[in-house]
């Protein structure tokens, strides 16, 4: 085992004379071999997992009462000397119980411990002891009070409290390795190593900011002794975790802003932004663009113009005409001589972008072509010899198959499911390419500084100028008769309807209305009219077939699964009904929502929920039906939902942070940027500060080339 000397050990990574990820936790006092495979379960590796392995909440077990004063029902801490201890085993289980009467000046007090028979060993007559547990009357209440399974601890002349008698820290475990013992592990490796840590944060921001020295945080946010209240404690707020959480934001966002240091000094390509190809491409669209997507345009091709690799974010609320911005871009590429891709994270999202681009763009005398794994007659030696000049398709774009003869400019339907590495996947198809993030749905700002961090932004911030809010309701199984008279109402007004179900098919594992089960129940309710349905399972042709008889008018009413989520423009639909609407999530409702009012009619939204359903889903509800605002429904959804679930627990993309909230913290996140920012500013290569280096190092494991993309 390495000694403490050698170890620097710090909350975001770790300075070394020797790294303590050689300092494997199996060589802990008390770990081996047997329990360093469960602490592995924990993700605690090496002797710094350890350090950094935070509680996940805190109890108060200061107040010591006498055992007279102990209140029955209640969780309490009392001490005393055992009297006795004995095992009892139970005639029918076999249960063995061991059970020590405790006695203090007051009265005596019952302990019982069950399936625990080792303990007769610690728990001896004669010894001191502390005991945390919630009371009960004994038996036929004769007896007085017992605890039962209580946490305790021996008193000695040298020994500290860690389980009793204090603020106590609960740790996350695993089976075969309780709270305690993870507390005592801790508590072991702090006691030995805490002096060890060297603080790398510049004395001028720790000062500036009020953040307390890094040894003493990491100290009190396990072992709380000069920090007193639980509530802050449990909160996240205390001196402890507002210096541990800076830390986490500080360090990388330190990564971010060397990241678009490096970028701004790489070469790129310049592209002309006036050239005939996007003048003509403007001139036929049939609509003007809002202020909104001129000024988004201009900041693109400003950038496209620089010479330097574009790394820039577009993004908006729903209907906001993004698709028409990231094409312009794409034809600014194409018109200086270079080809454009958009990879979108499936087939279907694809094919949609490939049918509306392919129209958009027909009669301009370029050529689109759609690239993904179900392609027939993949069209790679046309992208290679450069006669395609805008592909679209899924991650088949980035397989080392795929060349490209000059490929200017990469779009990224984002969707929250790429990450940094396809990103730079992306950037090898080219001499540095220019690289537009598009995303479906409009990105929170706390969201922004963290997963789109390195990226400059250009916001879309308006709607066109005919859009009406979509009126929405929730309504109920009960009300299916008032149901079924909208769409008559809207069908018969000469509008269309989109019916979206959840499932395509019956699911013998969750009981909700299919899409093929309800388009037959909905021909026999309305008999006379045109409907058809549209599912991921039809194949392409299939698809684009029905899809382009809705949009003529020729069906009235569209049933179908959440492949009608983007990339769909019918202007004559004037309702979408949703069912099973509990289902769905915010950010899909919203979506879904955004397919109608893009016409001249006042469009409705009928979400048909089916009781009971959780808590979660009434907040979804609710708020869809309070605002039409993409960016107060993002929000919110972030909120209900928190960072990992708004992205997908595999998102690729998403910083992993040991105990910061980006909800929670994010005028901290702000502060942390604006320093680590500054600091980049003064010193590009951290040169002055070697240690704050190897932290952003450790942090960042060699990816700042990969974060550059």
């Amino acid at each position: 085992m390495k000694k403490s000397k050698d170890v620097d050990i710090a909350a975001g990574s770790v300075s070394q004379v020797k790294s303590t990820e050689d300092i494997s936790v199996q060589y802990l006092k008390g770990v081996g071999p047997a329990r360093a495979k469960l602490l592995e379960k924990l993700n605690l590796r090496s002797l710094e997992d350890i350090m950094l392995h935070f509680p996940r909440r805190y109890e108060d077990r200061r107040n010591l009462r006498k055992i007279s004063g102990l209140k029955s029902g209640a969780y309490e801490t009392t001490s005393g000397r055992i009297v006795s201890t004995r095992i009892i085993t139970t005639p029918k289980r076999r249960m063995q119980i061991v059970e020590s009467l405790v006695k203090d000046d007051s009265g005596t007090l019952v302990c019982k411990w069950f399936n625990q028979p080792y303990l007769k060993q610690y728990l001896r007559e004669g010894h001191e002891v502390v005991l945390s547990g919630v009371t009960k009357a004994g038996l036929n209440g004769v007896i007085g009070l017992e605890m039962e399974n209580p946490d305790f601890e021996l008193i000695g002349d040298n020994d500290k409290l860690i389980h009793t008698s204090r603020i106590v820290p609960f740790h996350n475990a695993t089976k075969g390795l309780s709270p305690r013992q993870i507390r005592a592990l801790i508590f072991n490796v702090l006691d030995k190593h805490i002096d060890a840590i060297k603080d790398y944060l510049p004395e001028d921001i720790r000062q500036r900011n009020r953040l307390k020295p890094l040894g003493w945080s990491i100290k009190e946010a396990h072992f709380p002794a000069e920090i007193n209240d639980v509530g802050e404690l449990n909160r996240g707020e205390s001196p402890a975790h507002l210096r541990i959480v800076f830390d986490e934001f500080f360090i990388f966002q330190l990564g971010i802003a060397l990241a678009k240091k490096i970028n701004n000094i790489e070469k790129g390509i310049a592209l002309k932004g006036d050239n005939e190809l996007l003048n003509r491409f403007f001139q036929r669209l049939p609509f003007s663009l809002t202020g909104a997507q001129k000024r988004a345009v201009d900041e693109i091709i400003s950038d496209m113009n620089r010479g330097l690799p574009m790394n820039r974010l577009l993004h908006g609320d729903v209907g906001c005409g993004k698709t028409v911005v990231a094409l312009a871009s794409m034809l600014t590429a194409v018109g200086s001589g270079y080809q454009a891709c958009l990879m979108a994270p499936t087939e279907l999202l694809a094919e949609q972008h490939y049918f509306n681009i392919h129209g958009m763009t027909d009669g301009l005398g370029i050529r689109t072509v759609l690239l993904t794994s179900s392609t027939k007659g993949k069209p790679l030696a046309d992208i290679l010899g450069g006669s395609a000049d805008i592909i679209i398709g899924t991650h088949s774009i980035i397989q080392d198959a795929v060349e490209f003869k000059a490929l200017g400019l990469a779009v990224i339907d984002e969707q929250h499911r790429f990450g940094v590495v396809q990103r730079a996947g992306l950037r090898s198809k080219g001499d540095n390419p220019d690289i537009l993030i598009m995303t479906a749905t409009p990105i929170p700002r706390t969201l922004a500084l963290t997963v789109y961090g390195d990226l400059e932004v250009s916001l879309i911030d308006e709607l066109p100028s005919n859009r009406k809010p979509v009126m929405t309701r929730i309504l109920f199984p009960s009300q299916r008769d008032e149901v079924y008279s909208i769409v008559e109402r809207e069908v018969a007004g000469g509008r269309q309807v989109y019916i979206v179900y959840p499932l395509i098919e019956t699911s013998d594992k969750v009981d909700l209305k299919p899409a093929i089960e309800g388009a037959d129940a909905l021909k026999k309710k309305f008999p006379g009219r045109r409907i058809d349905i549209v599912h991921g399972r039809l194949n392409t042709e299939e698809r684009e077939s029905v899809m382009n008889e809705f949009k003529a008018g020729k069906i009235d009413m569209l049933v179908a699964t959440t492949v009608i989520e983007v990339g769909i423009d019918v202007p004559n639909a004037s309702l979408m009904l949703i069912v099973h609407a509990e289902r769905f999530g915010l950010s899909q409702l919203h979506q879904l929502r955004g397919r109608i009012g893009r016409g001249d009619y006042q469009s409705y939204c009928l979400l048909l929920a089916y009781p009971p359903f959780s808590e979660d889903a009434e907040k979804r509800l609710k708020a869809v039906i309070s605002t039409n605002d993409g960016f107060r429904i993002a929000e919110e959804d972030l909120a209900i939902r928190g960072p990992g679930e708004f992205f997908g627990t595999r998102q690729s993309g998403f910083p992993e942070f040991r105990i910061a909230d980006i909800i929670r913290d994010k005028q901290l996140l702000e502060t942390a940027r604006r320093e680590a920012f500054d600091l980049v500013d003064s010193d590009p290569k951290l040169k002055g500060y070697p240690l704050l280096k190897a932290a952003v190092e450790k942090r960042w494991a060699g990816r700042l080339a990969l974060a550059k993309s």
